[in-house]
């Protein structure tokens, strides 16, 4: 949009770009000349309105404008101007198409036909066409003609396409169903209730024992009544099976002068034992390996008070499991 001229020198008023002392009448004259042109070029012109010369008469009226352009407001409406030329000019862009009477494929093909020799003009019955077909055209001369207008390597094919197209059926699968043999099956075991052999060593019965031996001991350290110097998996069970004992109140734990735990039987308090406050209190006991190698030391355990009990085994169908 802005031109220079060579013959005006810088710094002359009428080169500045910005003169604030512009003269006002000269400033209205610009302003209302871009005014009519941005009426001109409205947004609301449709593009099929305008033809693409008054366009670019509508810019080089634009560009005699700006010459005289000192100020931002005008500069603000040639910007104006020429955002609506140039969406006039985008949408004329888009529109463009060739029309259905621009293009005769059949005059083509005629053309065509006589530009490689074929014939010297068109054909007017269908006989005269027959023997266009027989007569030999020269396609290299068409070839030659291509290739000078592209730099896409010559390949062979053909105007048709491929001799031989066969559409595709889609064939409809059908799913078969698993069918296993017999002989792979496998069924889970089936365990009845004979084959299930309970092992001495049962809940109840082993709190039973406890309560007997502790009964014939009396009053007994809980260390020395329940370790098993030799096995430390019964160790823990001697506890959990003497918890049972705890827990009905049928044996009292208290910590004597000395601090060593002491375990008793006693008798389990009654409803009216209960009704008048007394409760049953128990505790979590924390019971590691490390734990029991410390009591065997401290205590001198060398002999378990709880006889040794052969390792459970239980029979499931025909094997057996401990």
């Amino acid at each position: 949009m802005v031109q220079f001229d060579p013959n005006v020198r810088m710094g002359s008023p009428s080169s500045l770009p910005y003169d604030p002392d512009q003269d006002a009448a000269e400033k209205r004259d610009i302003r209302k000349k871009y005014r009519a042109l941005e009426k001109r070029t409205g947004e609301q012109l449709r593009p099929q309105d305008i033809k693409a010369a008054e366009l670019v008469e509508q810019v080089e009226e634009a560009d005699e404008l700006f010459q005289k352009v000192k100020n931002p407001t005008e500069a603000t409406l040639d910007s104006t101007v020429l955002r609506n030329v140039s969406s006039i000019s985008a949408q004329k862009a888009r529109a463009m198409k060739l029309g259905s009477a621009a293009f005769d494929i059949d005059d083509f093909v005629s053309k065509l036909a006589i530009f490689m020799g074929g014939r010297h003009e068109l054909a007017d019955d269908a006989s005269e066409l027959d023997d266009i077909g027989d007569s030999v055209m020269d396609w290299e001369k068409v070839g030659r003609r291509a290739l000078a207008k592209s730099r896409r390597v010559p390949v062979m094919g053909f105007m048709l396409g491929p001799l031989s197209v066969e559409q595709k059926k889609r064939a409809s699968a059908k799913r078969a169903k698993l069918e296993k043999s017999k002989e792979e099956e496998r069924r889970p075991q089936e365990i009845k209730e004979e084959d299930i052999q309970r092992s001495e060593n049962e809940t109840t019965k082993n709190v039973i024992k406890i309560r007997e031996i502790l009964e014939e001991s009396g009053s007994v350290n809980l260390f020395r009544f329940v370790v098993n110097p030799n096995d430390f998996a019964q160790s823990v069970e001697n506890i959990f099976y003497l918890s049972f004992l705890i827990r009905d109140g049928l044996c009292a734990l208290e910590i004597d002068d000395n601090g060593e735990p002491i375990i008793f039987l006693c008798e389990a308090p009654s409803a009216q034992d209960r009704a008048d406050g007394v409760t049953c209190h128990q505790i979590v006991m924390e019971f590691d390996m490390a734990t029991w190698k410390r009591a065997i030391e401290v205590f001198e355990i060398t002999e378990s008070m709880i006889p040794q009990r052969p390792a459970a085994k239980t029979r499931l169908g025909g094997k057996w499991y401990g």
